[in-house]
């Protein structure tokens, strides 16, 4: 496979006579921004002077490590279907995506207007399109080769493809029997506006993670305004910290075969779909996971999340120290009878004599009606959601 090809995108903006017989042809100038057309297959910096345009499906091949710059903006033109437009790292390849506080990573449409120089600024909201507004691209896909619980008609799989990715393009595979297994580093990334129909009732979320190991680095995520979910773990073993969700067309968070990580510090904010939907293992291989110190708000005036935690019968999960806030009527606790699923700290902001009206069944032990968040908030204070105050309350 080539290195990625990349051009100056063009724009039509005039038109002039060359030939002097009096008929026009546009004139093209410069947008600024580098056209990313192919598969990236050696060491690739992209720079934070540039805007990079993903031109379709982008993969980080095998043995290539893709570094982004803090305050790099990376738009992705509109495609649905197989013409999808991700960036999609394979398993072996890397992405070294290291923002800071001051200088976020921006993944976003070709349609927002936002720039490098916003960013330094620290604007860091799109000036043109609201934090509602979803499936105007793909998202970002991470994948790896730690274990997954996964089966099919002859039993176990150790791989998978992953959701989102066609299966005539192998580097969407992923899974493996590699625990440590490292796919780099991803910190201070906003997601935004993605989540394109790949299918009929198939989009991409904005942060897919599958079978990626515990050797990654995934922390400070923001993901805004996705028509599927906000992050959506596929097995795997990698840790992740300090995430917020917000305005996602499904749901916040989302695991499935099997990861076997935590999930620290987290806000999830007006979904439509589960605040959290946390899937049993696949195969017979078990494991679970731990979501812990949380703050959610399930409501606002003008949208809602369908269930607070919705869980399987076989899911195992620990969850800790989670509130809920801005509930509506129908919003509960589901299965809370499932034998693997722990509750622990988990208050709901509603009157104690209502709470039973907010648990699908007996309501457990861990779970008790209060107020006071327990997200560390000021680690968001750098994302878009903080600044336009969609926190307040928590």
């Amino acid at each position: 496979m080539m290195l990625a090809v990349v051009s100056a995108a063009l724009v039509f903006t005039g038109c002039k006579d060359d030939s002097g017989d009096g008929n026009t042809t546009p004139t093209p100038t410069q947008t600024g921004n580098v056209k990313v057309v192919q598969n990236i297959s050696s060491n690739t910096t992209w720079t934070k002077d540039k805007v990079y345009e993903l031109a379709g499906r982008v993969t980080v091949l095998s043995g290539a490590t893709l570094t982004i710059e803090a305050g790099t903006v990376i738009k992705g033109q509109a495609g649905t279907g197989a013409n999808a437009t991700a960036l999609l790292i394979a398993r072996g390849g890397k992405i070294m995506a290291e923002g800071t506080e001051s200088l976020p990573i921006i993944f976003t449409s070709v349609a927002d207007e936002i720039t490098p120089a916003d960013v330094a600024a620290g604007n860091f909201a799109s000036p043109n399109l609201d934090p509602d507004i979803n499936g105007l691209w793909g998202g970002v896909i991470i994948l790896g080769k730690a274990p997954i619980s996964a089966s099919n008609s002859s039993g176990d799989i150790s791989e998978v493809q992953i959701e989102g990715i066609p299966t005539s393009d192998p580097n969407g595979l992923y899974g493996g029997s590699d625990p440590a297994d490292n796919s780099g580093v991803f910190k201070y990334v906003s997601i935004r506006h993605g989540g394109t129909n790949i299918g009929s009732g198939n989009e991409i979320n904005g942060l897919t993670l599958g079978g990626v190991g515990s050797g990654t680095t995934i922390e400070n995520i923001e993901i805004v305004a996705n028509q599927d979910d906000g992050v959506e773990w596929f097995g795997g073993t990698v840790n992740v910290k300090n995430v917020v969700v917000w305005n996602c067309n499904d749901d916040g968070i989302d695991t499935d075969q099997a990861w076997a990580g935590t999930l620290d510090n987290v806000v999830v904010i007006t979904v439509a779909g589960h605040s959290f939907e946390l899937d049993g293992p696949e195969g017979s291989a078990k494991a679970g996971h731990t979501i812990k110190n949380g703050s959610i708000i399930c409501s606002t005036a003008d949208r809602q999340c369908e269930d607070i935690i919705n869980v399987d019968d076989n899911s195992i999960v620990n969850l800790e120290n989670l509130y809920f806030t801005a509930l509506k009527d129908g919003q509960k606790i589901n299965r809370v009878t499932a034998a693997e699923v722990t509750f622990t700290g988990i208050k709901i902001n509603v009157p104690a004599a209502d709470l039973a009206n907010y648990v699908n069944g007996a309501v457990p032990a861990g779970v008790t009606a209060g107020t006071g968040g327990f997200a560390t908030l000021s680690a968001f204070n750098w994302t878009w959601a903080s600044k336009a105050g969609a926190m307040s309350g928590i």
